[in-house]
């Protein structure tokens, strides 16, 4: 097998991600975790983890956050650039390429029912995310009892994500705290 250059192969592994995941950020992210994580190494299931989370809460699409932050720790500045540019590179071409052509067949039945159908497969895509990154995140009582918390307040408020992500950090900076301090007592 032929070696390819790190820059390059962060360049083509996030282009292939990018053009091979239909409906965004989320939808990305078993993919992003299967090459990532499993294929390549360059990152642990828990860095993956605090990856999406700062994607998440940090301006712009999950996805790019996530292939900015694996480039950057892999390669520096380059890498964050060409692997922010490998995983946008597909939707542009792709995007350019439907946007010329779409307005001519968006009428057709058979056009509308492959959205259709392609909407219901990208749910099931970010529901299997979701269910791994849960599996993963909730290990005790404590962390079943801030998801339970901010799922409630996701669903019957109309607060802003980035508040329930700086709510859930600092309480969980202040948990670490109060088991290393109930820890030095006993």
């Amino acid at each position: 097998m032929i070696a390819v250059p790190i820059l390059l192969d962060l360049f083509l592994t996030f282009c292939r991600v990018g053009g091979l995941t239909f409906g965004g950020g989320y939808a990305m992210l078993p993919i992003l975790q299967r090459e990532i994580v499993e294929k390549k190494g360059w990152a642990t299931e828990e860095e993956m983890l605090d990856y999406f989370a700062v994607g998440q809460c940090t301006p712009g699409i999950i996805a790019v956050n996530t292939a900015t932050f694996v480039g950057f720790r892999k390669k520096g500045v380059v890498g964050g650039i060409l692997a922010t540019l490998g995983v946008v590179f597909p939707s542009v071409v792709i995007i350019t390429v439907i946007a010329a052509v779409l307005q001519n067949f968006a009428h057709l039945p058979v056009v509308q029912n492959a959205f259709a159908g392609i909407r219901v497969c990208v749910c099931v895509l970010i529901l299997n995310a979701v269910v791994k990154l849960l599996k993963k995140s909730v290990r005790d009582w404590v962390t079943l009892a801030v998801f339970l918390g901010v799922l409630a307040a996701a669903l019957f408020t109309s607060l802003s994500p980035i508040w329930l992500v700086l709510a859930s950090g600092i309480l969980g900076v202040g948990l670490q705290v109060l088991r290393t301090l109930g820890g030095k007592k006993a």
